[in-house]
């Protein structure tokens, strides 16, 4: 009986670990058939003016050999080889789900990357985010512990991390690793 009770006890503690391993980010599926559940209007004409979403720069970043060039074709990598990421190229981030069916805050999972990080010797990961809404008042997104993740042995380690938004509209988000910081804006829509 002690096994079982110890089984039942361990068995939680490790399925979001279990979770992040396979979790695959949208960012690296460089061909992809069509837009995702959580697709964005692909021409963001649902974006304010007031808000200064992050678009894709004239000379995007490309990440450093040997990790994925290419991103889904509506999306694209933000940063530098010190931290990056995968934003959506019309800046929306849309129909988020709840956490849980009781809970009113929108969720996204966010996927960086950075040369040189090693799951083996840094496990979480010292990222955290944080961010704030800009064409309102509201509380702070509320952001999880980092955790490791990969797709397979040829991929190179990633970092990620769930936020909450607790409300739709206009958010800046840092990210924050060992002082390097990397911040964007987002539209979050219904």
């Amino acid at each position: 009986m002690k096994r079982f009770v110890v089984l039942i006890m361990v068995i939680p503690l490790l399925a979001p670990i279990s979770f992040t391993r396979l979790q695959i980010p949208h960012s690296t599926r460089v061909l992809s058939s069509g837009p995702s559940r959580r697709s964005q209007s692909r021409s963001g004409k649902d974006v304010p003016e007031s808000c200064p979403v992050t678009k894709t720069p004239a000379r995007p970043f490309t990440p450093p050999s040997p990790y994925p060039s290419k991103t889904s074709p509506d999306s694209f990598w933000y940063g530098t080889a010190r931290l990056w990421t995968s934003l959506p190229a019309n800046g929306t981030w849309r129909g988020l789900p709840h956490y849980t069916l009781g809970d009113p805050t929108f969720r996204q999972k966010l996927f960086y990357w950075r040369q040189g990080y090693n799951l083996q010797s840094e496990s979480p990961p010292h990222l955290s985010v944080t961010g704030k809404r800009l064409d309102d008042s509201a509380p702070p997104l509320a952001a999880d512990e980092a955790n490791a993740g990969w797709q397979s042995d040829k991929e190179h380690p990633f970092i990620v991390t769930g936020v909450n938004f607790p409300t739709l509209g206009c958010w800046e988000v840092t990210g924050d690793y060992h002082g390097d910081k990397l911040t964007f804006v987002v539209w979050v829509a219904p």
